[in-house]
């Protein structure tokens, strides 16, 4: 009953961290995509579209591989 308890405890702390992950992930990318904006300008802001788009993709990955090893 203890060792279910703490493993119930140890899944919900990674899964609420999950979140904070990803948006942390996500705001770094566009942190540095704007600064990149800045320093190149064109018309649109391609860094800040493309490393948003990375961002995204690259926390979906990481959860995924989290989820995993949740599981196992």
């Amino acid at each position: 009953m203890e060792n279910e308890k703490k493993s119930r405890l140890r899944s919900w702390a990674v899964l609420s961290g999950i979140g904070f992950q990803m948006g942390a992930t996500i705001f770094v990318c566009a942190w540095i995509g704007k600064k990149l904006d800045e320093r190149f300008p064109s018309n649109k802001n391609w860094f800040t579209i493309g490393l948003v788009l990375f961002g995204v993709f690259a926390s979906l990955y990481i959860v995924l591989k989290q989820l995993k090893n949740i599981n196992k």
